[in-house]
């Protein structure tokens, strides 16, 4: 067989960074069209262009996406946010948004990835989460008071958030979750710029009221759904009631 697995798995890797490349410059259209191109003035632009930029995505490509979000040139985005409820295996809540230019070729995709889904299946499950502002951050400062920042900013709650919770957080740096009004989120993000924060996350989602208790092997049913979801090239969030 000689190398033929080191190829292979060379492709999955290429796969899946073409995949988040994809979904990256989906958000930054999507961003632009929801709150115009400057960078200063959209917090939720701002945080997505900067994940774009960790993920190598080049500077023209931004660009390109930005300026079809906000409509230059005449090329206004045509993708259509749609999100989709259900649950997927033992009886969990999940919420997948989806970012599409083909409806009519998407749904059925997504509906179909449910049915696949062992006891998985669609269903209105809304009231189960809390549709919130969500702001993710992080400060050098190893002592900072997160619940004052939290009172500072506008924002109705706050939580730690460690390197293992989102790996945009720098090793030795604070890390919080910010959760405020859906209104909110752009003031909170620029507060916390504006006092030594560093915004990774800027975007309006959906938490979950209560968490279904689950052994390793329910865990891992779980897991193996919600993979699949992420892994459509229009899905560009799942929630889920899983900690």
């Amino acid at each position: 067989m000689g190398r033929q697995w080191l190829h292979a798995k060379r492709a999955i890797v290429n796969l899946k960074k073409g995949q988040t490349v994809g979904k990256l410059v989906k958000e930054i259209t999507v961003a632009a069209k929801l709150g115009g191109p400057d960078l200063a003035g959209n917090a939720r632009l701002f945080a997505v262009v900067e994940k774009a930029r960790k993920a190598s995505v080049t500077r023209d490509v931004i660009e390109r996406a930005i300026a079809k979000g906000a409509g230059g040139g005449g090329d206004k985005s045509g993708l259509e946010h749609i999100v989709f409820e259900g649950y997927a295996p033992h009886k969990v809540p999940v919420i997948v948004e989806v970012y599409t230019d083909n409806h009519q070729r998407t749904a059925p995709d997504i509906r179909m990835l449910f049915r696949r889904g062992v006891l998985g299946n669609a269903g209105s499950n809304k009231f189960l989460f809390e549709h919130v502002g969500i702001v993710e951050a992080h400060h050098a400062d190893s002592a900072i008071d997160c619940e004052a920042a939290a009172i500072e900013a506008g924002a109705n709650e706050v939580e730690t958030l460690t390197r293992e919770q989102n790996d945009d957080i720098p090793e030795n740096r604070t890390g919080a979750r910010f959760i405020t009004d859906r209104t909110a989120v752009h003031a909170v993000s620029v507060w916390l710029a504006k006092n030594g924060w560093t915004v990774i996350t800027s975007e309006i989602g959906y938490l979950a009221k209560t968490f279904p208790e689950l052994d390793e092997a329910t865990r891992a049913d779980v897991g193996e759904f919600l993979q699949a979801l992420e892994d459509h090239d229009d899905v560009q969030r799942v929630w889920a009631a899983v900690k």
